[in-house]
């Protein structure tokens, strides 16, 4: 198990955002909404992506050595694992072996069992999370007086990478992946749809326009951000003040990107200069 490291309880920490792509910006947007001072870190596997594809014993020793290497090399005070498939598949594994906090993420399936009127809910998630018996847990530890009805789309993962572009997805695509959930037994009583992937929050809009108005949507990564202040404040106390010998925000990818350029500019918003090649284990 790693040591943990010490840090001022003044002094802002640092945070590492992990995720198979830029679905994680989405948590590192609603991380910077709620705490502006904080250090974000990012580690996008992009020689991996999507997730989805890869088998899961060879996924979990990838994560782990991964996110051990970059424990040691980066330091994090936490880590949030904002990917749903890493996150189901290596949270326990990674905690045994890191000793920092970790913060994961799982479909809202609980959240939408709480506010759904008509107890018919939906999920929009990958193939790979689909297909784990983790989400059959959740439904019945959490929202087992509802219907649970599942699409796990391979299109949409890509669909929002080129959303996060800034390219507009096609609507009639768009449609046809939401027609996968109204379409089965009872899907015209859903009133509750649950995004079980982070990479989905970058296509909330695009789902709401063509949804029917009256659906509810739910996307976890606020949520995640709230959880990460909530382990953070175990330690920190709030307000926070800036450390100035701490680098600034990085960006770190597995493969090298298709344009660099073009990545660089989709991630200043966010506050990331450039971005570097991590070397995978």
């Amino acid at each position: 198990m790693a040591a943990s490291h010490p840090s001022s309880c003044k002094l802002a920490p640092r945070v590492l955002v992990f995720d198979s792509g830029i679905g994680g910006m989405g948590a590192v947007q609603a991380l910077r909404q709620l705490a502006p001072i904080l250090r974000i870190d990012y580690l996008a596997d992009t020689a991996l992506f999507p997730y989805g594809e890869q088998e899961d014993q060879f996924l979990t020793d990838r994560i782990v050595s991964l996110l051990s290497a970059a424990n040691e090399t980066l330091m994090p005070d936490l880590l949030v694992v904002a990917c749903n498939t890493a996150s189901t598949l290596a949270l326990t594994a990674l905690r045994d072996h890191l000793s920092l906090p970790i913060v994961g993420c799982v479909p809202p399936i609980r959240w939408a069992g709480r506010v759904s009127v008509t107890r018919t809910i939906g999920l929009l998630a990958t193939s790979a999370t689909v297909r784990r018996p983790y989400i059959t847990r959740l439904w019945h530890d959490y929202a087992s007086d509802c219907r649970l009805l599942v699409h796990g789309g391979r299109a949409l993962a890509d669909m929002a990478e080129q959303a996060f572009r800034g390219e507009t997805p096609d609507p009639a695509a768009i449609r046809h992946e939401l027609d996968q959930l109204f379409e089965q037994k009872d899907g015209e009583t859903i009133d509750t749809i649950g995004l079980g992937c982070t990479h989905y929050s970058f296509l909330l809009s695009s789902f709401q326009r063509v949804s029917p108005p009256h659906i509810t949507w739910l996307d976890p990564a606020p949520a995640v951000a709230q959880q990460a202040l909530r382990r953070l404040g175990e330690k920190w106390t709030f307000p926070l003040e800036v450390d100035p010998a701490a680098p600034e925000p990085r960006f770190f990818i597995t493969a090298p990107p298709p344009d660099e350029n073009r990545l660089i500019q989709q991630i200043r918003w966010l506050g990331y200069e450039n971005c570097s090649l991590f070397p995978a284990p």
